[in-house]
């Protein structure tokens, strides 16, 4: 691959990863590029091993000057990156072990729909939502971006209003439906999450999408938005619809929780992690979504921080629109989506996936 260019050699590797559907790509020195293919990653030998100058090379032909003296000054960089193909990509480039790497992910441009995510249909239910709070969890690669950016393309779809994403990069391109919608990036369009946050209660959304909410700031402007009328969708790192609300507490200094406390309970609409598993029925994965539905006596709940009854809600709420994950677990396996042993691997509340699992047998 030495005879092209350096943009030429990373566009072919972009080319490959939509070609065999890879999620993920890693570059780094010597080694061929390692791509994720339904979960699992491995070296692609077709292409030669890196050296430092092709990493180095790579950067300066897809990366702007600001960007490269935020690699060389802070020591890693996201950035998103549009290829020939028209498909984006997010990056981040950083140093390990004082060498130059990559980290790409693929963000499959094209929205599909809810159903067509293999999401559970009371997802759907929150694109109603007019106003409040919804969390979207889970851990990196679990696909929050792409359930985010479907939810944001239903209400654009179907709605006359004035949405508006904050994002660091942005992923997904968004364009007018019946819906406005303007994206901002993060140190290119405003200084951070929450600037960018507090600037938009003078930009009269009526939708907000907040890629994540890194600080304090953010996430009391976030709590302020949604409890003055606006809808506002945000994620955070955690596998655990009930323990969320405390971790997102957590974060408050002491003298502070218990009124962020009274201000999630009254603006909290919906929480919904995900998980991505691979599939046992056919290539691919499929998610895995506990969701907790916040109604009056949740509401209650959180004031008094009782999660164990939060939890019981989830259990035996189905109807509401609740589902925990030991139960998302079983339904998967009863579709045969995903293997009975994978699905116990899981989940360390197995006595709770089996119960569900029968219940679903009995229908």
């Amino acid at each position: 691959m030495k005879h092209l260019s350096h943009l030429a050699q990373i566009e072919s590797y972009l080319a490959y990863m939509i070609q065999h559907h890879a999620s993920d790509m890693h570059l780094s020195m010597n080694t061929s590029p390692v791509m994720r293919i339904h979960g699992l990653t491995e070296e692609q030998t077709k292409f030669e091993r890196l050296e430092q100058f092709d990493l180095q090379a790579i950067s300066e032909a897809i990366m702007s000057s600001e960007q490269l003296h935020t690699l060389h000054n802070k020591r890693s960089c996201d950035f998103g990156y549009s290829s020939e193909q028209h498909e984006r990509f997010r990056i981040n480039a950083y140093f390990e072990r004082g060498n130059l790497a990559f980290a790409v992910r693929w963000l499959d441009g094209q929205f599909h729909s809810l159903e067509k995510l293999h999401l559970p249909p009371q997802i759907a239910e929150l694109v109603k939502l007019k106003d409040g709070l919804v969390l979207v969890t889970g851990a990196t690669g679990s696909g929050k971006s792409t359930t985010l950016a479907s939810l944001i393309n239903e209400i654009n779809k179907d709605r006359p209003c004035h949405i508006l994403t904050i994002e660091d990069p942005i992923e997904f391109i968004h364009h007018n439906q019946k819906a406005v919608i303007h994206q901002r990036e993060v140190g290119v369009d405003v200084p951070s999450f929450a600037e960018a946050i507090r600037n938009a209660m003078r930009e009269d959304p009526d939708v907000i999408l907040l890629g994540e909410m890194r600080d304090l700031d953010t996430m009391h402007a976030a709590i302020t938005a949604a409890e003055t009328g606006h809808l506002v969708f945000a994620t955070l790192h955690t596998n655990d619809a009930v323990g969320v609300i405390d971790r997102l507490i957590g974060m408050f200094p002491g003298d502070e929780q218990n009124t962020i406390r009274q201000q999630l309970s009254m603006c909290l609409r919906a929480v919904v992690t995900q998980t991505l598993a691979r599939r046992s029925d056919q290539e691919g994965r499929i998610p895995i979504n506990e969701i907790l539905m916040v109604n009056g006596a949740v509401s209650h709940l959180i004031r008094e921080h009782n999660p164990s009854q939060i939890r019981s809600i989830m259990e035996t709420g189905r109807s509401l629109g609740n589902q925990t994950f030991e139960y998302a677990l079983a339904k998967r396996v009863h579709e045969r989506a995903i293997s009975h042993d994978f699905a116990s691997r899981l989940t360390s509340r197995k006595d709770q996936f089996e119960a569900a699992l029968r219940t679903l047998k009995a229908r």
